[in-house]
């Protein structure tokens, strides 16, 4: 569909992910785009899904909001992150489709996935099994919204898409050492070790289990993509189709923050998923996507970021 003229409902608007999205779809010249703060909306709640929708009456709506964290998070609020996931998923395709939204687009994760699966990963594997125990509950709420999709264009003829993203990283990402994904922790902890000239940095589990990261404006510009294109409620992956290892993770960014101190690894600590490479040639052929960032320039950029920022903030 065409985006020009459009008005545009982009939920998780100034999120990590929700900023640079909002730079994206304004280049397609929408006559609107709304991006509502958690303040003023409460995505979990019933009467203020119904409200944001029936205010602003979007044409397309792009949900990307989401109680997200790290395995630390996950771990420790497994209940919240299930219960608000599905609750925002379930409210917002569901009033999309009674405010006749003309577009849904559901942004998942690959934490949807089994545990164990062929690499690499195929759509099609999305049901052989629960997800990795860690982030479980936030798997299956992610997932959820993939099944609440397909069935409402069932029964309702309502277009939605469902994109599975695997792990996302840039500018603007969570850093912290609490509920940080990967990369922005990784950055954190070395970034200080080697300002305070510290002579280790302790990282969770033993790092042999494998990770795909797609830079942050590669997501963006898959989001538009699918707006535009994709035509199926089926799920369909998106990724960099570079799989790389948590230690080889650790030497990349340790080398580039030019710290030089020893990397110990806390096998008591969890690795999570064994493994994550996705397949993602159906984004290809049905929607015109193909990662441009090669992770080795994504994780120069993000890291001159942050050190910009600290630098700014000293």
């Amino acid at each position: 569909m065409d985006i020009k003229d459009k008005k545009i409902l982009v939920t998780g608007g100034h999120g990590f992910l929700g900023k640079p999205l909002l730079k994206r779809l304004w280049l397609e010249e929408p006559l609107d785009i709304i991006a509502p703060r958690s303040s003023e909306y409460d995505l979990t709640k019933e009467n203020d899904v119904k409200k944001l929708l029936e205010k602003n009456k979007p044409d397309i709506v792009i949900h990307a909001a989401g109680r997200v964290g790290g395995i630390e998070y996950n771990r420790k609020n497994p209940a919240t992150a299930y219960y608000e996931n599905v609750m925002m998923g379930t409210l917002m395709v569901h009033y999309s489709h009674i405010y006749k939204v003309e577009k849904f687009v559901g942004i998942g994760s690959v934490c949807a996935y089994p545990k164990i699966v062929p690499i690499p990963t195929k759509e099609e594997c999305l049901w052989d099994g629960y997800p990795e125990e860690t982030n479980g509950p936030y798997g299956v709420a992610k997932k959820m919204m993939g099944v609440q999709i397909e069935a409402y264009r069932k029964q309702y003829k309502f277009d939605g898409v469902y994109l599975l993203q695997v792990n996302l990283y840039g500018p603007n990402d969570h850093f912290n050492d609490k509920d940080s994904h990967v990369i922005g922790a990784m950055i954190y902890k070395f970034y200080n070790a080697n300002k305070n000239n510290d002579k280790k940095v302790v990282l969770w589990g033993d790092g042999s289990p494998t990770r795909e990261f797609l830079y942050v404006d590669d997501a963006t510009r898959a989001i538009v993509l699918a707006t535009k294109n994709l035509e199926t409620s089926e799920p369909i992956n998106i990724g960099s189709g570079e799989e790389i290892s948590i230690k080889q993770l650790a030497e990349i960014i340790s080398k580039e923050i030019g710290y030089e101190g020893e990397i110990v690894w806390d096998r008591t600590k969890p690795n999570g998923q064994p493994r994550r490479l996705f397949d993602s040639t159906k984004a290809e052929k049905l929607m015109g996507f193909k990662a441009q960032t090669k992770f080795k320039d994504g994780i120069k950029k993000t890291i001159e970021w942050y050190n910009k920022k600290c630098d700014e903030n000293e």
